[in-house]
């Protein structure tokens, strides 16, 4: 019996409920580290196979009557992560990482730009540090970071964590925030700079209570 806790491999497609849908499961993308939902689209057998083999999502078309890759034509593909099949095996969740905005109308998201509450607002972080270490001038704070190299950023740090010390003692819940919000900023720029994600901080939490 397959693990519903693992990821879908090759063997696990003949097993899925395709004959509920006329051969189509419906194919949720997740962005793999934000959280956020990016689209919505269909599988078939021979699409979910390609996408386990090629490591790019792939759907069936229904309009076009064929398998379509994501990004085959715009170059905004979706790496895969993993798939995972829903209690009923007649719906999948596909963990994906996005090379570029997933919607054609130029959004990170079919769903809009999608305001991110939680944690996973971190990813989007990392992502504005990542275009500043791109493209920003010299005007941008985190690209003068940067460029000052890994020591000065780590000092910065260092200073940011006992800032947030002393207002966990000093100060009001807003201003233990203002202070961990600049604390987690820079540690986003120590990432970028060790070409590190949070995922790395992530997989040894997980390892150390799991």
């Amino acid at each position: 019996m397959r693990d519903r806790n693992a990821p879908l491999t090759a063997a696990d497609i003949g097993g899925l409920a395709w004959d509920k849908m006329d051969g189509l499961l419906p194919a949720a993308i997740q962005h793999r580290a934000s959280g956020r939902m990016l689209m919505l689209g269909y599988m078939d057998v021979d699409a979910l196979g390609a996408t386990l083999e090629s490591g790019f999502v792939t759907f069936f078309s229904r309009s076009k009557q064929r398998l379509w890759m994501k990004g085959e034509t715009g170059g905004n593909r979706l790496r895969l992560g993993s798939v995972f099949a829903d209690c009923d095996d007649d719906a999948l969740l596909v963990i994906a990482e996005p090379e570029g905005p997933t919607c054609h109308l130029g959004t990170r998201s079919c769903f809009g730009e999608q305001i991110l509450t939680g944690p996973g607002w971190l990813a989007d972080l990392s992502s504005i540090v990542a275009d500043r270490a791109a493209s920003g001038g010299q005007s941008s704070y985190s690209r003068q970071l940067l460029d000052s190299g890994v020591e000065r950023i780590a000092q910065k740090v260092g200073e940011e964590g006992v800032e947030l010390a002393l207002a966990a003692v000093t100060r009001d819940s807003s201003g233990c925030a203002e202070e961990g919000a600049d604390l987690l900023y820079h540690l986003a720029v120590l990432l970028q700079a060790r070409d590190m994600s949070w995922e790395d901080l992530i997989t040894v939490l997980r390892r150390r209570h799991g």
